[in-house]
């Protein structure tokens, strides 16, 4: 069974590979996301309000969610945990379907569907929670 370990010993360092391309990119989403958040970028503000939340609250809220992302973009490369892989997959969802709620076009969200795949990808291989 040479020849099948080998094929193993392949595929696990293939995974390993695919394993942490995908954190890198997870990790510098929620990392560049969140030092905007964390700015408050003026751009974001009607993303919030679109759903009620009034401007001051909305000022108040960015530099949370930035602070939060950036603490998730650091957990992903340290230990990817699945809870947390499954919140950034709904996380990335919600904040690009934000922008079409928000009133820009659907094509806002639908090209943001590599920042919902890459924690979703993640997630796949590390096994969904049940």
């Amino acid at each position: 069974m040479v020849g099948g370990a080998g094929i193993r010993e392949n595929l696990l360092r293939k995974f390993d590979g695919m394993d942490w391309i995908l954190r890198i990119a997870v990790a510098g989403e929620f990392i560049g996301h969140g030092v905007f958040g964390l700015q408050a970028k003026q751009s974001w503000i009607p993303y919030l309000t679109s759903v009620g939340v009034s401007t001051d609250t909305a000022v108040i809220l960015l530099p949370l969610i930035g602070a939060l992302d950036i603490t998730l973009g650091i957990l992903v490369l340290i230990r990817p945990f699945r809870i947390a892989l499954l919140w950034m997959t709904f996380w990335a969802f919600a904040t690009a379907l934000i922008r079409p709620i928000a009133g820009e076009p659907i094509w806002d969200f639908v090209e943001r569907f590599a920042n919902i795949g890459a924690p979703m990808a993640l997630l796949y291989l590390r096994g969904i929670p049940r």
